[in-house]
């Protein structure tokens, strides 16, 4: 299995340095990352909202190491927020953010990460569109759920995202699912231990339909994040038994990835959300994506013999 093995180079300076230094490397992110800067990802919003396409926004950069850096980070996020003003999509671009990018993990993380995010929440709400919290790794859970509660006090559109392989995300989307909020389900994209997550992909899969149809049954707003047909075939069938309508759930799918897919279901009338990150900071987000699934990586392998 090859995961694994990528997923621990997304945390190796030196792997870092040596794919980011790989001649191809650019021209490959660039399926993934279509820009670096808020002047490159304006254009991309645009054209995908003009495809009858809703996005959520995600700012890549993880390894936050001091409080002046989650600052650039908060002010990047508000930064976004303005130029989608004049834009007036509303929720149809809304933010993604991980709260280690807002100083989670540095001393009194918790409450730094909740002060620099609640900042970026008000603006969203401001320009009518909101903002869902991105789930990480398993140690980082607690905090990011108190956050998430802390902010639906007052901004009860806040979103939040669970992942399927991890034991705890049955009990956890019950708690959701009845409290009314919008949950994105994923399967899960960081290096876990055996003792707190499923390792086996069957199993993951599984896990995932028994999570979606609580969601779907719940109170809130489910968001499917899957690129698998046979996920998103389920996900239909399980918002059909529920009796919800179509603006009453949504499909979600990274930038780059099954394109068509966004913009059949698009045609069919789903609420179709496409996760588009932008930013200088992206190698670790860019090896979660070759280690979700082997296409990616072949896909990455083949530029690096062909075009190195």
């Amino acid at each position: 299995m090859l995961g694994p093995v990528i997923l621990a180079a997304s945390r190796s300076d030196r792997m870092r340095r040596l794919i980011s230094a790989a001649p191809v490397t650019k021209q490959v992110v660039d399926r993934f990352i279509p820009g670096e800067d808020v002047d490159d990802i304006v254009p991309v919003v645009r054209d995908l909202a003009g495809n009858g396409l809703e996005l959520t926004m995600d700012v890549v950069g993880e390894d936050i190491t001091s409080p002046a850096q989650a600052a650039a980070a908060r002010d990047a996020y508000l930064e976004l927020v303005d130029r989608l003003k004049p834009l007036e999509l509303g929720t149809r671009a809304e933010m993604s953010v991980k709260l280690s990018m807002f100083g989670q993990a540095l001393e009194g993380g918790h409450e730094l990460a909740l002060s620099n995010v609640r900042p970026v929440v008000e603006a969203a709400a401001e320009i009518g569109t909101t903002v869902t919290l991105d789930a990480e790794d398993h140690t980082t859970l607690d905090s990011m759920f108190a956050i998430h509660e802390e902010l639906r006090k007052d901004f009860p559109q806040t979103g939040c995202v669970i992942q399927a392989y991890l034991f705890r995300t049955e009990a956890d989307a019950r708690r959701l699912a009845e409290s009314g909020s919008r949950v994105r389900l994923v399967k899960g994209a960081y290096k876990e231990p055996a003792s707190v997550a499923y390792q086996d992909k069957h199993e993951i899969d599984r896990a995932y339909v028994r999570i979606l149809r609580t969601l779907m049954d719940g109170k809130g707003y489910p968001m499917i994040g899957s690129h698998d047909p046979r996920l998103i075939a389920i996900g239909q069938e399980l918002a059909h038994q529920a009796g919800r309508k179509l603006d009453e759930y949504e499909f979600q799918m990274l930038y780059g990835i099954r394109t068509d897919e966004h913009l059949r279901l698009a045609a069919e009338g789903h609420r179709m959300r496409v996760y588009t990150a932008y930013g200088t900071d992206w190698y670790g987000y860019f090896m979660r994506r070759l280690a979700e699934k082997p296409a990616n990586l072949r896909f990455f392998a083949r530029s690096m013999l062909t075009k190195g």
